[in-house]
């Protein structure tokens, strides 16, 4: 049995000449490109994670500022919240700033004076804040929003604080006041974790 003979043309001995030519060129692009990896700056590496977490949702009807077996005004209603995310020592050493969203919704025909203080386990307060809410109608309930920032000195404490306690005055009321005022309220905390030797 005779072995075959196969015959290229010089076109062809190109081709075949090329591609291994190619693939040595792709090589040397990808190699030349990589850089040594410093590994010790992980150590450097700092992350700034920003948590939304909700914090008072109310609705507090007229009704509550009137007192009708005394026949007598509630000129101020208060509720208490905890609030178990700041008092994580992690937290509170990673803590840059803390944006208080506080939005209003009111159908009763009277403005209110709102005030929230922080306290620590102790009750002694540690921040304060206070808002007026704008008068509404039934027909024609009006909002209004407050954005509290906190940061620097303050944030330090802002983080002893483990509830919040929310008083709502209203100058005056009688067994005829009709309408609803809803808060609802968010916190974004900016928090700045370094690597702790």
């Amino acid at each position: 049995m005779e072995g075959s003979v196969i015959k290229q043309t010089p076109s062809q001995m190109k081709r075949n000449l090329l591609i291994p030519f190619f693939a040595l060129l792709v090589s040397v692009l990808l190699f030349s490109c990589v850089k040594d990896t410093d590994f010790s700056q992980a150590e450097n590496i700092t992350l700034t994670p920003v948590v939304e977490l909700d914090l008072i949702f109310f609705n507090l009807e007229a009704s509550a500022f009137y007192d009708a077996i005394a026949d007598t005004s509630i000129l101020t209603v208060r509720d208490t919240t905890e609030i178990r995310f700041l008092d994580d020592s992690g937290t509170q050493e990673s803590l840059k700033r803390a944006e208080f969203l506080f939005n209003f919704t009111n159908s009763i025909p009277r403005t209110f004076e709102v005030t929230f203080q922080f306290l620590d386990e102790m009750d002694v307060e540690t921040y304060a804040a206070s808002t007026s809410v704008a008068a509404g109608t039934e027909l024609a309930p009006v909002l209004t929003q407050f954005i509290e920032n906190v940061e620097g000195e303050d944030i330090t404490q802002l983080t002893l604080a483990n509830k919040v306690i929310v008083s709502v005055t209203i100058p005056s009321s009688d067994e005829n006041l009709q309408g609803l005022l809803n808060l609802q309220s968010k916190t974004t905390y900016y928090l700045e974790i370094k690597e702790r030797s």
